[in-house]
């Protein structure tokens, strides 16, 4: 049976394809048609899981679309208006997204010419699929947290047996910790459902135990006052803080300005007062989620967890998860934001009409577009009058290492794409681990990035051990691990200033090219580790095709770009 999971509607609309269980590919719009976040219908994903598959769309037997468009409609715009005039006042100021919503089976029929079955499944419930299944985790908490979903903002369940079930599954629109997040993002000068990982990582700078100017309390005792938990497992957020629950794009309330302030714009200076507010802010998160973890683990004895949702994106939370050996091991799904439900519509349409067919996951992260050295030449070829092909060169790895060595910077190119926001060594920047003027020199003059965001280490996984505290496989970027003290000086380029590290390992089996090139640097510096970031700068999604990544090489300061079999530098 071939299965086409879609996430539409929403942000980071995207495209899956299973077929007699197995996952053949993902990909997500923003890459094609380069608007971050995309909400546009996901047509060029598709087509992609069509072309990768050697499918036709009419030759797909099932759609599976990440969300239940009624219980939508029903659950987030209609029982909120029922009881609020200002919810009913929202629902009629976002009547368009209502009819696109009511609308999805039209859309997906005029836009694909599809005539088949078309499924739908819970929001939170592929969110839960989408990172149970791929764990291959006999049995384990299951938990999803993120913005909001059908009028819901996370479920609690246990995987068992292949199967999902649900314990919890009350928190409500508007007490929604990624909506918090997304809302101090916002008032810290950033974008919402775009760069709460800004603040992730501003929160090292901050101290939420300091006092708030004129307010004799702290930053946490205010953030612990706006949202907490109820019964162990019940967010609840403190309305008064917050207006996001009324009306779009305020967020917060002038009861929140009193206390911290009138919101921060872009190009205002940052202060030490921004940073204890986003330091708060996140350690109120690892609070609630630690808490509600432990009493989970206490009451249903599961010694392994799966996390799903745009709140597992946050790696210094996940960081903390693992510190605490509340379980023996944890699997962050590495398409957790909204991105990852077409995976997870998939999986759940494939286990309604194949209950017995076995699922099978090669890989959790390469799925994404992929091309021949043919088709890269006929691309170099377009540019042949600004760049140039460094011939003789059978050793890529002895080559690359050598230019790294010497402190440059590469793009590197190769196989499939990734799926999700992490760059894992298909479609990277690379750069020596040392010295930290690196980290410097890449924020300001390749990505241009804030100053104060870190980058990560990629590390051949048997040394992981030598030089971070780590007590589990971190082969998706996604878990913050305690450098250790002697071996910071020689990754001094990707530690972040709380002495931690978003770490990547990497396996011969997980990713035989991105191992045999940390392999060869090992050789030369005996450090197993690169500076591993995504190939694209601030604010543009991961570059694509030769085409992007030739073109973002051409226009920033990449030394070499290694596409394939080919080295390329620039033409003087």
């Amino acid at each position: 049976m071939k299965i086409l999971g879609i996430n539409i509607a929403s942000h980071d609309t995207s495209a899956a394809l299973i077929e007699d269980g197995k996952l053949i590919c993902a990909f997500e719009e923003e890459r094609f048609n380069k608007e971050k976040h995309t909400k546009a219908f996901p047509i060029n994903a598709i087509n992609e899981c069509l072309k990768v598959s050697k499918n036709k769309i009419n030759s797909i037997d099932c759609i599976a679309v990440s969300t239940d468009p009624m219980r939508q409609i029903r659950k987030f715009w209609l029982e909120g208006a029922l009881k609020y005039d200002y919810r009913l006042k929202m629902m009629v100021e976002e009547k368009d997204s209502i009819q696109n919503f009511y609308s999805i089976e039209n859309s997906i029929r005029k836009n694909l010419k599809y005539k088949n079955k078309i499924k739908y499944y819970r929001h939170h419930l592929n969110h839960l699929a989408s990172c149970f299944y791929p764990s291959n985790f006999k049995k384990a908490l299951v938990v999803s947290y993120d913005g909001v979903g059908e009028g819901e903002t996370g479920y609690f369940s246990v995987g068992s047996n292949k199967k999902i079930k649900l314990i919890h599954t009350k928190n409500l629109f508007p007490n929604s910790l990624g909506l918090l997040y997304a809302a101090v993002t916002s008032y810290l000068g950033w974008r919402y459902n775009c760069d709460e990982g800004i603040i992730m990582g501003l929160a090292s700078y901050g101290n939420p135990n300091n006092k708030i100017p004129k307010i004799k309390k702290t930053y946490i005792q205010v953030f612990r006052e706006i949202i907490g938990y109820r019964k162990n497992l019940d967010i609840h957020i403190n309305t008064d803080w917050i207006t996001f629950h009324k009306e779009r794009n305020t967020w917060l309330s002038e009861k929140f300005i009193k206390v911290f302030g009138k919101k921060r714009k872009y190009e205002n200076k940052l202060t030490q007062h921004h940073k204890d507010i986003a330091s708060a802010l996140q350690l109120r998160l690892e609070e609630i989620v630690l808490h509600q973890l432990k009493f989970l683990k206490k009451k249903y004895k599961t010694k392994k967890l799966c996390l799903a949702g745009g709140v597992a994106l946050n790696c210094s939370m996940n960081g903390q998860i693992v510190k605490s050996k509340i379980f023996d091991e944890v699997f962050v799904q590495p398409a957790s934001g909204d991105a990852g439900l077409a995976i997870g519509a998939a999986i759940n349409c494939s286990l309604e009409h194949q209950p017995k067919k076995k699922l099978s996951f090669e890989t959790n992260c390469y799925l994404g577009s992929r091309y021949s050295n043919l088709e890269i030449k006929n691309t170099i070829k377009r540019f042949r009058n600004k760049i140039r092909i460094i011939k003789n060169k059978k050793d890529i790895y002895d080559f690359a290492s050598s230019v790294l060595v010497r402190k440059k910077i590469i793009g590197w190119f190769q196989g499939a794409a990734e799926f999700g926001p992490r760059a894992l060594g298909n479609r990277s920047i690379l750069a020596s681990p040392n010295p930290v003027q690196i980290k410097d020199h890449i924020n300001k003059n390749v990505k241009f990035r804030e100053d104060f965001r870190p980058f990560a280490p990629a590390i051949l996984q048997e040394f992981a051990n030598e030089y971070f505290n780590i007590e589990q496989k971190s082969e998706y970027m996604l878990i913050a691990f305690d450098v250790k003290s002697k071996m910071k000086r020689h990754i001094s380029a990707t530690v972040h200033v709380d002495n931690t590290c978003r770490v990547q390992t990497v396996t011969k089996n997980s990713n035989i090219k991105f191992y045999n090139l940390l392999n060869k640097m090992h050789q030369k510096t005996q450090i197993p580790v690169l500076l591993n970031t995504s190939f694209n700068i601030k604010g543009q999604p991961i570059v694509n095709s030769p085409e992007d990544a030739i073109m973002c090489f051409l226009k920033y300061k990449i030394d070499y770009l290694f596409i394939g079999d080919y080295i390329l530098q620039k033409r003087k």
